[in-house]
């Protein structure tokens, strides 16, 4: 299990940083809102690429940020039900959860994306609009995303797992003794 536990550590660490480093996206995407707005009012020009980039920034936020999500646990949980159990009991059902709903939608989609993403990146896919971006690097976010809201799963099933064995305090805690 120690392993296991050095592995999750890992995910975290990844998914923390990941988390960290695309919370800078949002204020690009701010600043290039801003900036299309300001010259689309004031110049009377605009252009595609800038809107689309907006919400290739705000995809990039929402979907490599799922797995700082969940290991930050701040996903939408059914809290008045489960805050009723015995702790035991909620690690069960994020243990449940985690095996039966979150991994099986979060592979689905990540295997089913991967083959848009290549697709679009083959044949240098451009944006329908006239100006517009490549789409390949909007559809890795997809797979990517996942990928890192998978990890996150296997990591907080070890650590439900540590809690359910006695070798954790809390399932987000560190372990005995080390800090």
């Amino acid at each position: 299990m120690g392993i296991l536990l050095k592995v999750s550590g890992l995910i975290d660490a990844l998914n923390e940083a990941v988390g960290k480093l695309v919370y800078w996206l949002v204020l690009v995407a701010v600043l290039v809102s801003a900036g299309n707005a300001t010259i689309r009012y004031t110049l009377d020009t605009s252009s595609n690429a800038w809107l689309e980039l907006q919400w290739y920034l705000f995809s990039a936020v929402f979907l490599l940020c799922a797995g700082y999500t969940l290991l930050r646990n701040e996903h939408i949980r059914i809290d008045i039900v489960i805050s009723r159990f015995s702790k035991r009991t909620q690690v069960w059902v994020d243990i449940i959860g985690t095996i039966f709903f979150l991994m099986p939608m979060a592979i689905l989609i990540m295997v089913l994306a991967w083959p848009l993403f290549m697709d679009s990146y083959r044949i240098h896919e451009l944006s329908s609009n006239a100006g517009g971006l490549l789409r390949w690097p909007v559809k890795l976010l997809l797979p990517a995303g996942f990928l890192l809201l998978v990890l996150q799963g296997v990591s907080e099933l070890i650590k439900r797992v540590a809690f359910l064995m006695g070798l954790r305090d809390e399932p987000g805690e560190k372990m005995h003794g080390h800090s």
